[in-house]
């Protein structure tokens, strides 16, 4: 038996979470020792020293006028890409860019009376870069997610990157999603170099202004320390799913959205919240027959056991208390009138409402972002989004009658501060010094 079964009360509430959230625990010096000396050599050498990780972590001898993809290459992959699948990706794309659209902001100006106006102003920001990992898989939907918001916002320069393969080739699906989606330039780099590539800029590799995109821990803790350098997304950890079910719930149905999550790797989380236990017993079954049965069994076992639960509670209420704690990146709620209950929540990446809303749906097609805040970070992170591509700045216009209203409240501000010199930039402009 792989996934625990396990008692939930208001009382072991806070144990039973951080026992479930080790996760965090690691030891992350070597790690971050490990990337700084990466940013710190692609800073000082640029193109060489990309050039150089790239060979030495991906295998792949490149000059750098190979690390730009060329329009041939990326014209020739959507012809190497099963035209059922490419139909498949622009209708998803049409999805996530409508859903997007809606999230457009618009700047304002008012007026506060007597000629003083005061506002803000949105604009895109200038330059955005995408990373999506090669890993195990490529992962065409990533692409989707993390480029159309960019796009949408209005990014005029969107550099995407990910590593190339073996034979330094990115894989067609990858650029024909890239392509879909509206990248502006394309880059075949991978891992922290790439990171840091985007942050500082190198001969060939322009620097950008924010940096978005999913990857392993060398990526994210490059990610957390070129942040000040440039903007990032978000501080990203392994996939994770929670699943309040009550007895109406379809066993089958929240197995193999647990499963869905598990897959992904090792250290992925998933767990069931419920007040049923015949439901728990239904689910732990069905999630050892048909983890068995997958084909990423490896991975499976392993963070069934280290990091998934079925958690029988004493009421729903209790389970919307662990759920609340935990912040999942995922929350489906499988319970009678799913879309009333879900008023209670505060803390989610996502929430899929009801047994015909199957996570996947979220990952591939639905059209809201499927980047989204891991490891507890959904109590004060958003899922990525259009606004995330703009930045905002105040307007402030006074008159003169306006400013000779309020000048002598200004510089007894300032005053109060000892700051006379702010004072005296408001009187001057009506008393004599």
């Amino acid at each position: 038996m792989r996934c625990k079964l396990v008692e939930g009360t208001k009382e072991n509430l806070k144990s039973t979470v951080e026992k479930l959230g080790i996760r965090g625990k690691m030891d992350l010096k070597p790690v971050i020792d490990t990337v700084q000396a990466v940013i710190d050599n692609i800073r000082e050498n640029g193109d060489a020293a990309l050039l150089g990780y790239t060979e030495k972590f991906d295998g792949v001898k490149l000059e750098a006028k190979d690390l730009r993809v060329t329009d041939e290459e990326i014209a020739k992959a959507r012809t190497e890409v099963d035209p059922k699948l490419l139909e498949v990706m622009e209708k998803a794309a049409a999805n996530i860019r409508r859903f997007h659209e809606h999230q457009k902001e618009q700047g304002f100006m008012t007026d506060n009376g007597n000629g003083a106006q005061v506002g803000v102003r949105v604009r895109p920001i200038t330059t955005a870069g995408i990373y999506v990992p090669g890993g195990t898989a490529p992962l065409p939907s990533t692409v989707l997610m993390d480029v159309i918001p960019a796009s949408v916002a209005g990014v005029k320069r969107i550099v995407f990157a990910t590593p190339p393969r073996k034979d330094g080739t990115i894989a067609p699906v990858i650029l024909a999603a890239a392509s879909i989606a509206g990248a502006t330039e394309i880059y075949r780099m991978g891992g922290s170099q790439a990171i840091a590539a985007m942050a500082y800029g190198t001969e060939t590799i322009p620097r950008v202004d924010k940096i978005c995109g999913p990857g392993n821990i060398y990526v994210n803790t490059a990610k957390r320390l070129v942040y000040g350098q440039v903007d990032i997304d978000m501080f990203a950890g392994p996939s994770e799913i929670l699943i309040i079910a009550d007895d109406s719930a379809n066993p089958e149905f929240v197995a193999a959205d647990m499963l869905s999550q598990a897959e992904h790797d090792k250290m992925a989380s998933a767990i069931v919240l419920t007040d049923s236990r015949e439901l728990a017993e239904k689910v732990l079954e069905a999630v050892d027959r048909r983890s068995d049965a997958a084909e990423r069994n490896a991975i499976l076992e392993k963070s069934l056991e280290d990091y998934c639960a079925i958690i029988v509670c004493d009421s729903l209420d209790t389970a919307v208390g662990f759920s609340e704690e935990i912040a999942p990146e995922h929350l489906e709620i499988c319970v009678r009138d799913a879309e009333k209950f879900s008023e209670k929540i505060n803390n989610c990446g996502a929430m899929f409402l009801g047994n015909w809303t199957p996570e996947p749906l979220g990952d591939y097609f639905a059209g809201p972002n499927h980047t989204l805040p891991t490891s507890g970070t959904a109590r004060f992170f958003s899922p990525l989004n259009t606004g995330d591509f703009y930045k905002k700045m105040s307007v402030i216009n006074y008159s003169r009658e306006a400013l000779l209203d309020v000048y002598k409240d200004v510089a007894a501000f300032a005053d109060s501060e000892g700051l006379t010199c702010h004072a005296a930039a408001v009187r001057t402009r009506f008393e004599e010094s």
